[in-house]
């Protein structure tokens, strides 16, 4: 009798363990129609992650008593148009982490977005897209420093409603740089920090991070995010800054643009935005290196979880600027060319499982 109500009471701590927890697998299918005209011709393509990065995904939290929690994200990257891994050198390009989360606030430990490309893959804010400016422009924001590999994350406490800061550090921002973290190699360190507060529709936030770029330290990269916007409800309207420099160029790359977000209804939403880029390409001090770049956006939501998507960019190059619209499935299409302008089209359709 004993032994059999030890072995029901191991049986319901059991139940009760699992009940505490859980996992569950998400993804996103994002697929479009393309159409993008260059100076001598026009490319049409099946493209992926025009809306999102289409992606296949497990989270999973513990309660473990106390008020804490573990925590764990798993996040790979896919193509719709070819059915490939988004990222060939590494399988999880997307998150790989772990953490403990509580009173305290919470701590990563792993790959994870950076201080600014969490602010800048914020879709409802910015984005980070083949359409959006701060991807067109290849910003540290949308690119180099999208992710960190290597992270320790802490996200502080809520203390202040609408309120949210981090900060963060990494032994080696990219793994697949040769060398990894050894002595005399400092390649990769990189630390950062954002701030953010959206309430009252009110929206504002600031990213900041800065990297180490070559082994000895010397060259060193530093990023910065900015943005400010207001939901009058009949529209949001949103400005940002964002700022790339490194040591070993002569320039400073400025990205300066405004966006307006129109919900149409409650199933239709239209949203503009127009950017002007300095200095694209980071090198030579002085050069006519600028683009212009304006985008159209409209999203029809056929229920919760499909939606309906319509893009239009249109890029214009200064004298010396070669920018290119950029889609994450291939990339620029061809590259641009200097003087030149290139018009974009997309319809698609995403669907979030």
């Amino acid at each position: 009798m004993k032994k059999t109500l030890l072995a029901l009471a191991a049986i319901a701590a059991t139940s009760a363990s699992f009940a505490q927890s859980s996992v569950s697998l998400y993804g996103v299918v994002d697929a479009s129609l393309e159409s993008v005209k260059g100076s001598d011709n026009t490319v049409s393509r099946v493209s992926s992650d025009n809306l999102a990065t289409s992606r296949l995904g497990f989270k999973g939290t513990e309660d473990l008593g106390g008020g804490l929690k573990a925590n764990f994200v798993l996040e790979t990257a896919l193509k719709s148009d070819t059915g490939a891994q988004g990222n060939s050198a590494r399988f999880f390009d997307r998150a790989a982490w772990a953490g403990l989360a509580g009173g305290f606030g919470e701590l990563r430990l792993g790959r994870i977005d950076s201080s600014i490309g969490l602010l800048a893959g914020n879709t409802s804010l910015l984005g980070a897209q083949g359409y959006d400016d701060l991807r067109i422009a290849d910003t540290f924001a949308s690119n180099k420093y999208r992710r960190l590999d290597n992270a320790v994350t802490y996200l502080l406490p809520t203390l202040v409603k609408g309120l949210s800061a981090q900060v963060q550090y990494s032994t080696q921002a990219d793994s697949t740089v040769t060398g990894g973290e050894s002595y005399g190699n400092d390649r990769g360190k990189t630390w950062g920090f954002n701030v953010a507060y959206a309430a009252d529709g009110i929206v504002a936030g600031l990213g900041y991070v800065n990297g180490k770029a070559n082994a000895s330290g010397s060259i060193k990269d530093t990023g910065a995010l900015v943005y400010a916007g207001y939901d009058f409800s009949v529209a949001k309207l949103t400005g940002y800054y964002n700022m790339d420099k490194t040591t070993d160029a002569e320039e400073i790359r400025r990205l300066v643009g405004v966006r307006l977000d129109v919900p149409v209804s409650k199933e239709f939403a239209v949203q503009a935005s127009v950017a002007k880029v300095k200095n694209t390409t980071l090198t030579t001090r002085g050069d006519d290196d600028n683009a212009t770049i304006v985008a159209l956006k409209g999203v029809y939501s056929l229920s919760k979880r499909t939606t309906l998507v319509a893009n239009v960019a249109y890029l214009k190059n200064s004298s010396s600027a070669t920018e290119a619209l950029v889609n994450t499935t291939s990339g620029a299409i061809g590259g641009g060319v200097a003087g030149t302008s290139q018009t974009s089209v997309a319809l698609g359709v995403r669907h979030i499982f």
